[in-house]
């Protein structure tokens, strides 16, 4: 799969993310989403693979269910960095905060077995 179409399967999880979860601005634009989208590769690439080194041991022991912690740290890092929370929403950010991140690992997770069945079909 291309970096291109992961980048805007990002994009558009993030714009649906802002537009349906509660605890979000619903009013979010498509360049809004685009510039999560940017945020949100640049903090998988630069803090994303430290965090995941740190975390290496507590990962380990808990059959990678620590890695749940990981994607919520880095997504919530990109939300607050975009500002897509609606304070009027009544919804706590930590909470809005779990769900994007349980939605996004789980678009992200489909995405990647999607490219390692593309890759077996091309064998």
């Amino acid at each position: 799969m291309s970096l291109f179409l992961r980048f805007l399967v990002n994009a558009l999880v993030l714009y649906l993310i802002a537009k349906y979860v509660p605890g979000f601005y619903h009013n979010v634009t498509v360049w809004t989403a685009i510039v999560a989208a940017i945020v949100f590769g640049l903090v998988n690439a630069l803090i994303g693979p430290i965090l995941r080194l740190i975390s290496l041991p507590i990962t380990w022991i808990t059959h990678g269910l620590f890695s749940l912690v990981i994607n919520y740290i880095l997504f919530a890092i990109t939300i607050h960095f975009v500002n897509f929370y609606d304070p009027t929403s009544g919804v706590n950010p930590w909470l809005a905060d779990l769900y994007g991140a349980i939605i996004m690992m789980i678009v992200s997770t489909l995405m990647q077995q999607g490219a390692k069945e593309e890759a077996r079909a091309n064998l």
